[in-house]
């Protein structure tokens, strides 16, 4: 799983790295301790409202960290949503209508992991030290509340969750779970909402993701507390 993770480029630098069309004039403050259900910057390919025919656009812009579908009745879920198994995301219902035509990336400067020895618990930082950034596979929706007919209506909100697949290379030392991160020649495939997305779609993205975790690394930083660089910096094991 993952439930934290850092990301400190702004919208600009985001939608430079990568390439998209447009980027939601939304606050994308830098955070090194980023939580579920705050909000993220997520990438997402649109085709054209008047030209469904025609070429998907690239937009960067913020959604809340964890998914909530259309039919929910509630904002809040009493189960996790920010995280999704790549190995049951295609029949889960709340996330399987997504996964046809909302994909997303959720990008990253790196994410947190909690290595468990008895009771102890050690966060380590994790980060790609070749691309420099983490392409995280995600998932959006966007919900609103119920409201009374003939009464206002109430704002969409924009929500996303990322996939989690089996650990590999040096983050299976400490977890057993991680990220599913996205090289870049898979990004375009990914985000096509022309695409239909589906189990072996995952399947694919997920063996992908086998060289980007085949490199990571890593190092054990203190308990997280507040915000800032100093999350991230090394500390004895």
């Amino acid at each position: 799983m993952c439930g934290r993770y850092a990301n400190t480029k702004s919208g600009e630098e985001l939608g430079q790295y990568f390439e998209a069309d447009e980027v939601d004039d939304v606050a994308m403050p830098p955070s090194w301790n980023i939580a579920p259900t705050q909000q993220v910057p997520i990438v997402v390919d649109r085709v054209p409202k008047d030209d469904p025919e025609g070429m998907p656009s690239r937009l960067v812009t913020a959604a809340r960290w964890s998914l909530v579908p259309r039919w929910a009745t509630e904002l809040t879920s009493k189960y996790p949503t920010f995280n999704a198994r790549s190995e049951t995301v295609h029949e889960k219902s709340t996330f399987k209508g997504a996964l046809v035509r909302s994909r997303a990336i959720l990008p990253a400067d790196g994410y947190y992991e909690w290595h468990t020895v008895g009771t102890t618990k050690t966060p380590h930082y994790i980060t790609d030290p070749e691309a420099g950034e983490l392409a995280f596979a995600g998932l959006y929706s966007w919900w609103r509340a119920p409201f009374p007919e003939g009464g206002a209506p109430t704002p969409w909100v924009l929500t996303a969750t990322m996939l989690t697949r089996a650990a590999h290379g040096p983050t299976a030392s400490i977890h057993d779970r991680a990220p599913v991160m996205l090289p870049r020649e898979v990004w375009d495939e990914w985000l096509d909402p022309t695409v239909e997305g589906d189990e072996e779609l995952v399947a694919m993205v997920v063996a992908e993701s086998e060289a980007v975790l085949e490199r990571l690394e890593l190092h054990p930083v203190a308990p997280l507390t507040g915000d800032g660089p100093q999350l991230i910096a090394p500390v004895a094991d």
